[in-house]
């Protein structure tokens, strides 16, 4: 199948500003992404049937040429909330020294400035501990649950790493199966950084990233990301490190490649679901046109810092 097959996914589709989410309205939706290894070969993902008790989809990260024939394919639905996006990706297969050399030298130079300031903070040593296996499941969770709570994506956005039981046992099964790779660093002792990443076959899923935001002068994020593709290419099991979807400068700084994606809610044609997606579109195209005048005006980062706190 060109699908991962997903269990109905609770999704919020208030809109958001600045990182805060304005209002809140979640509906099950029959999530249909499709894995990297289609998207690269060209496969279209498969539509799965609407279950009874599903609002509408939310086609996660689809081929944008698929994306565009939704609304002949399923007349009669709601469609919106759509972004346009790279879908990045690692190729894994060359190894770590080979994937350091494509970048700049100036690029490599900073990864390892970033690496060095870090670990002169921590009295010389880079503390990064792996939980992998699935009796080091309930440590990992201990260490990285109080930490994500502290990030803007868990306060403001509900994005944080989940620590619900199903996740949580969920978490266990895969690191059972040798399908799950996490680490923690750690900064004088605390959790500062976590990396979770589920394995797909033969691809490592880039699922959930977080750092305290007190140290973010350091870098940990970027730190435990060099690490931990190290580790992971010196396996030699993994062919692509997929960043799933969205844009942003982290992902297009390690990536060697993407393919152009989109994502697109569509609901049932009830006129409150209409109203859901057309009001979070006009906010949307809202924020997107401020931003646009921000940046000429060169005020965008004082206008996010206002509207986080």
């Amino acid at each position: 199948m060109a699908s991962a097959a997903l269990p109905l996914q609770p999704v919020d589709l208030g809109p958001v500003i600045a990182s805060r989410r304005l209002w809140r309205r979640r509906l099950p939706l029959q999530q249909i992404e499709p894995t990297l290894t289609a998207l690269i070969e060209g496969r279209q993902p498969t539509i799965d049937p609407l279950p009874d008790d599903a609002a509408g989809y939310r086609f996660q990260s689809c081929p944008r040429a698929f994306i565009d024939s939704l609304s002949q394919r399923l007349p009669g639905m709601a469609a919106g909330r759509r972004q346009d996006f790279p879908r990045h990706y690692i190729d894994m297969t060359t190894g770590f020294d080979a994937y350091l050399a494509r970048f700049s030298g100036k690029t490599r130079s900073t990864l390892r400035r970033k690496t060095r300031k870090l670990v002169s903070q921590n009295g010389g040593t880079l503390e990064v501990r792996s939980f992998h296996r699935a009796e080091e499941s309930k440590a990992f969770f201990s260490d990285a649950l109080p930490l994500s709570a502290r990030t803007y994506q868990d306060r403001l956005l509900d994005a944080g790493l989940p620590g619900d039981a199903l996740f949580r046992a969920e978490a266990k099964r895969l690191a059972g199966q040798d399908a799950l790779r996490a680490w923690v660093l750690y900064l004088a002792g605390r959790p500062a950084a976590y990396l979770y990443l589920p394995v797909i076959g033969e691809t490592v899923r880039y699922d959930f990233l977080g750092y305290d935001p007190a140290c973010a002068s350091l870098s940990p994020g970027t730190v435990l990301q060099m690490h931990a593709l190290e580790e992971i290419m010196a396996e030699e099991r993994f062919r692509w490190f997929d960043f799933t979807s969205g844009d942003g400068a982290h992902k297009r700084l390690f990536a060697t490649g993407s393919v152009d994606c989109s994502t697109l809610v569509m609901l049932r044609g009830e006129w409150r679901n209409r109203l859901t997606l057309a009001a979070g579109d006009a906010i949307d195209a809202a924020v997107d046109r401020a931003g646009h005048l921000a940046d000429r005006w060169g005020i965008k980062a004082k206008l996010k810092g206002l509207l986080r706190r």
